[in-house]
């Protein structure tokens, strides 16, 4: 008897390790890997193993998914993913948007972008998406001017007016932290100032407001978008307790949209 339920219970375990799922997606560290991290339970409890693979750059993680390697990422939004698609003649997908990490202005150096003087260092982001962004923010705090046509990927080149002859240097978005000493302002993404130990919401000289366009998403291929552990990913993602969790961890730097 104990025989047959021992055997009972060793062939309940291989059908429950037979039929759970593995979802591996890529984020990057903050806060995109620790919001996967919290919602990781949830998924266990409907068979699906998620495997968070974190990534320090905006590149990979769209290349590895376009090329089946992983299942979906966790880091961008719209704009820079149409970008993406565009320059690498890819055709990921966005599955559904999540949040808004509002966009701020940093320094090491003054208390306000009224403190810039004549010849001044300014560091963007050198992604278009991302570059034009922090161009725009710029502009709205009266810093610049840009040509009238110029959008969200806007350029140095749609600069119209620089009355300050500001130098505005183009760099990869993750070293903008590491260089806040060696220029007076950085324009940086939300998820890499939390990682620096910034508080957005306290150390910004200027930020966007919660009524930003650039929604990070949840990505993937399009035939991969309708996938159930895709879906149910979305599903967990989009819970009370995971608006309760963001709101609560990053108190106003990472806005829930849902």
């Amino acid at each position: 008897m104990k025989k047959m339920l021992f055997l009972t219970l060793i062939l309940s375990l291989f059908s429950l390790s037979v039929h759970a799922e593995k979802l591996q997606v890529a984020a990057t560290p903050v806060p995109h890997a620790e919001i996967l991290e919290f919602v990781k339970p949830k998924l266990a409890e409907q068979g699906i193993t998620l495997e968070i693979k974190v990534f320090t750059d905006y590149v990979q993680p769209n290349t590895q998914v376009a090329e089946g390697r992983l299942d979906a990422n966790f880091f961008q939004h719209q704009p820079y993913l149409d970008e993406f698609n565009l320059s690498k003649g890819t055709t990921l997908v966005s599955v559904a948007g999540i949040h808004v990490e509002p966009f701020g202005a940093y320094s090491s150096k003054i208390k306000s972008l009224d403190d810039l003087k004549q010849g001044s260092q300014i560091a963007i982001p050198n992604d278009a998406t991302n570059g034009g962004r922090a161009l725009l923010l710029l502009q709205k705090t009266g810093v610049l001017t840009l040509k009238e046509e110029a959008g969200i990927t806007a350029t140095l080149r749609d600069i119209a007016e620089n009355p300050k002859e500001l130098r505005v240097r183009e760099l990869e978005a993750a070293t903008l932290p590491r260089v806040l000493d060696q220029v007076d302002v950085a324009l940086i993404n939300t998820n890499y100032a939390l990682e620096a130990g910034l508080n957005p919401m306290q150390d910004a000289l200027a930020i966007e407001g919660a009524d930003s366009p650039y929604v990070n998403i949840l990505v993937t291929r399009e035939d991969n978008k309708q996938a159930e552990a895709v879906q149910k990913l979305v599903d967990v993602l989009k819970t009370d307790e995971v608006r309760t969790f963001i709101n609560e961890k990053y108190k106003g730097a990472v806005v829930p949209v849902f």
